[in-house]
């Protein structure tokens, strides 16, 4: 008679059974290894890293996922990356499993969970203390949950908090002091933010996304005050206005290392600001300044012979562009690429010219709402 083997009783350590189940790399033989013996299935449960889900929107079952996502927290206690995107019926009671069993937790996303609140929060910051990467999208969260965030984030180096309308300057101002590791941050469309909250920004900000925002002058100043950014977003901006635009405030000095600058849609940028930007970041690679209708002659100018190491420019649909700017970017901007450009006051004759002198500088004609070059940390929030 066949010998059975009763594998619940095997002589293998825990440890020795977890190294085997780490080897198997088809999905089927991970699911027969869990359904071998209770004691096999509960190496698979700890053995599991990663849960992701990409809820779509349906009434009938919205009301359902709140039940499964935490019995699967409960079965799941190691889990290193979380993402709960789309969860539109997400109440906070939902998170309570992460108080017990996810603290080996780095990444969350709440991506669009509406009825994720304040008291959310502090579940996370309570049984969170390994969180690097946090993703907030139009959460209803207050200055109060960010609060008790940053009192336990120092390890925190990634937040989303894109259309969190209820927070102001105060909370981002607990979050950006708080949390000494911060690497990026997204305040897209944060209407109750002005910028005077990034006052002390630690100097690992690097990665800064302030798009459709209510930033003031003083706001812009605060943004770049941390000496650390290479990428900053300020494109379609909501309040700075053509009585001193305050974009000028970048070229400051404080921006030294920054790379990457969108500032697309700011209508009424001054040749003034231009100017100080072009001289104060001498590390520009690509800078978007398409639909910026208030710079001038004297603008293009002092871009073309300050930014020596910007290879890409974005142009498109700057009204005062003309041959005799286009010439100035020509004769300057010496490691010049690519340059996104239409809808100018540049004839056919001067792009002609411009093709002569600058063969190996491509031209094109499509916008492009973001940057051609993305930092990997863009991928951190998709």
């Amino acid at each position: 008679m066949t010998n059975i083997i009763d594998w619940s009783h095997s002589c293998l350590p825990d440890d020795c059974l977890l190294t085997i189940h780490q080897k198997l790399q088809n999905r089927d033989d991970r699911d027969a290894f869990g359904l071998t013996c209770k004691r096999w299935l509960h190496i698979q449960n700890i053995a599991r890293t990663q849960l992701v889900f990409d809820f779509s929107y349906n009434p009938r079952r919205q009301q359902e996922y709140p039940q499964y996502i935490q019995q699967l927290l409960i079965r799941f206690p190691y889990l290193s990356k979380l993402s709960l995107s789309g969860c539109t019926d997400l109440p906070d009671t939902a998170l309570n499993p992460l108080v017990v069993s996810c603290s080996s937790l780095r990444y969350l996303s709440l991506y669009c969970c509406v009825n994720i609140t304040d008291a959310g929060l502090g579940l996370i910051s309570t049984g969170c203390p390994n969180l690097e990467t946090l993703n907030l999208y139009r959460c209803n969260i207050t200055d109060a949950g960010l609060q008790s965030i940053a009192r336990s984030g120092h390890i925190l180096k990634n937040v989303n908090l894109s259309y969190c309308l209820n927070i102001t300057d105060h909370g981002l101002n607990a979050l950006c002091s708080g949390c000494p590791k911060l690497h990026s941050l997204i305040i897209n469309s944060c209407k109750g933010i002005v910028g005077t909250g990034l006052k002390g920004s630690p100097p690992t900000l690097t990665y800064l996304e302030a798009e459709n925002c209510m930033l003031s002058s003083e706001g812009v100043c605060e943004a770049v005050s941390g000496a650390g950014l290479e990428y900053l977003n300020l494109s379609h901006p909501a309040s700075l206005s053509r009585h001193g635009d305050g974009l000028g405030n970048i070229g400051l000095g404080y921006a030294r290392r920054l790379r990457f600058l969108n500032l697309r849609m700011c209508r009424h940028m001054s040749d003034e600001s231009a100017s100080a930007i072009a001289r104060g970041c001498p590390m520009l690679e690509e800078w978007n300044l398409a639909l910026c209708h208030g710079i001038r002659l004297s603008g293009w100018l002092a871009i073309g012979s300050n930014c020596n190491k910007i290879r890409v420019l974005h142009v498109n649909r700057c009204k005062n562009l003309c041959n005799q700017g286009l010439n100035a970017l020509r004769d300057g901007c010496d490691r010049l690429e690519v340059l996104y450009i239409h809808g100018c006051k540049v004839t056919n004759t001067g792009l002609e010219i411009f093709k002569m002198y600058r063969f190996n500088v491509v031209l094109r004609r499509e916008d492009c709402v973001g940057m051609s070059i993305s930092p990997c940390v863009a991928k951190l929030f998709l």
